[in-house]
């Protein structure tokens, strides 16, 4: 018994049951009945919520959703202790009541072995064609600069056309390798889809009270959604086994659906190869970067470097090292922009003592990246765009281990690099060709810039004007 060994460790569980008058020890906020802490929630930002609430109870406490029990992770010391230092106690995810009714597989939402496996397997289709993959972006920048050439100053919603494009980049970059790139209007394309509807109010209700929101109709539209999308990647992959050809594997489908023969062929029992984990694996790797790479910050500084180094001719990936004013604008924005301020759900594998506390195994774990990202202790001016967070003295870009914006640990996610690889080369191209402006009558002040909220925090829709640079 922990308490034995060291009198002053005590279950959050008991802390939280003392009065939040006395901050003194206490582990959280005082509780309601059947609704614990959701009074004190913003659900439309609980983050913003659980920041406020860790400046009074600091950067380990609990609190309670409905009947949930959820631990709180604040600030980049405490988020990095938990997912870097204990990456195998606090390295599962929390599934949700209604990502478990979608009977979840793949990479995202699954524990144990089968996540291990599908991990390892997505890795080693990333670690190979570094080259391949960049081809194929500038590729599909060359479709989105001749689009906008086309339309010249007319108005056009250009998070519409980002969206898609960097969506059709994910079917190359992810190694999907669907044998040809989608069109814009695709309806398979736009049906692949969740969009903000799996992390708005009602299906966050469902998750709390499973018993009492099982009618909402978010929860209903989102099964239907995931179904139609099982069935259309179905569709897809049964072209490319087909065509399969296990000496030359294309993509991340071939690599799945060659190590499932194999396993087929040696009489593997319980193969994790299976037809669902494909599926959800193919799913996942198409919906985890896109909001992420939906950031965009245009100075007039960046064009002239770009100017000054690479002139006009097409921008490489070799080109990062020497645009390091660039290369800091694209990770200030991706700091400020937030894109996924509650990071994922975890929660412990096992039994944990952390930073004073013992943890119970499967506890719910929130780790709170907007306070790593906004964190007043490491970040000169946290609030505020600085692209001098990550410019040293003499100009030269500096990376910073608070930069966590694809979380950490052994969940941090897995197409990090290809996601960096697109930001820079979409961002790069366009702001070589093209400034973005506001409408005419219409100045930059009035655009709305509010993110909708959802899983992710995902910019509006702008009309804006696409005028030639060069």
């Amino acid at each position: 018994e922990l308490k034995a060994v060291s009198p002053t460790i005590m279950t959050l569980s008991e802390l939280s049951t003392k009065s939040d008058k006395n901050t003194e020890g206490t582990s959280g906020p005082k509780l309601l009945p059947l609704v614990g802490n959701l009074l004190q929630l913003d659900l439309r930002r609980p983050d913003r919520s659980l920041c406020e609430l860790s400046e009074k109870y600091g950067s380990v406490f609990m609190v309670h959703l409905g009947h949930e029990k959820v631990v709180v992770l604040a600030g980049y010391k405490a988020f990095r202790e938990a997912l870097v230092g204990y990456a195998e106690e606090f390295g599962e995810l929390f599934i949700t009541p209604l990502f478990s009714d979608m009977k979840p597989g793949g990479i995202l939402f699954a524990n144990g072995e089968s996540w291990k496996e599908m991990r390892r397997c997505t890795l080693k289709d990333f670690g190979n064609g570094r080259r391949m993959y960049e081809d194929k972006i500038l590729e599909e920048c060359g479709y989105l600069m001749e689009m906008f050439e086309h339309s010249s100053c007319e108005l056009r919603s250009i998070q519409h056309h980002l969206f898609y494009s960097v969506e059709n980049i994910h079917r190359f970059i992810s190694s999907i390798v669907y044998r040809s790139r989608f069109e814009y209007e695709d309806p398979r394309f736009i049906n692949l889809s969740l969009g903000g509807i799996i992390f708005s109010v009602p299906p966050q209700l469902y998750n709390m009270f499973p018993r009492a929101f099982y009618w909402v109709k978010n929860r209903q539209v989102i099964l239907k959604h995931v179904e139609n999308n099982g069935r259309d990647v179905k569709d897809l992959v049964k072209h490319l086994k087909e065509t399969l050809n296990p000496s030359m594997c294309r993509g991340f489908v071939d690599c799945f659906l060659i190590q499932q023969q194999k396993e087929q062929d040696s009489g593997v029992p319980d193969s994790l190869y299976s037809v669902q984990n494909l599926v959800y694996s193919v799913t996942n790797l198409f919906a985890a970067g896109t909001d992420v790479s939906s950031v965009w910050f245009c100075p007039d500084q960046v064009q002239e470097e770009l100017d000054r180094v690479v002139g006009g001719r097409q921008v490489q990936m070799d080109d990062r090292r020497k645009l390091p004013f660039t290369d800091a604008v694209i990770h200030e924005t991706q700091r400020m922009v937030n894109i996924v301020p509650m990071a994922i759900p975890h929660q412990t594998s096992r039994d944990v003592t952390f930073q004073g506390y013992f943890i119970r195994q499967g506890t719910t774990v929130f780790p709170l990246l907007t306070s790593v990202l906004y964190d007043d202790s490491e970040w000169e001016s946290p609030h505020t765009f600085n692209h001098a967070h990550f410019l040293n003295q003499e100009g030269k870009f500096i990376w910073r281990d608070v930069f966590m914006v694809f979380s950490a640990g052994c969940r941090v996610c897995v197409g990090e690099s290809m996601v960096r690889m697109e930001l820079f080369l979409f961002f790069t191209s366009l702001l070589q060709r093209f400034r973005f402006t506001a409408p005419p009558g219409v100045s930059e002040d009035q655009l709305d810039v509010t993110p909708a909220v959802g899983f992710t925090l995902s910019p509006p829709p702008q009309q804006l004007c696409a005028v030639g640079h060069r």
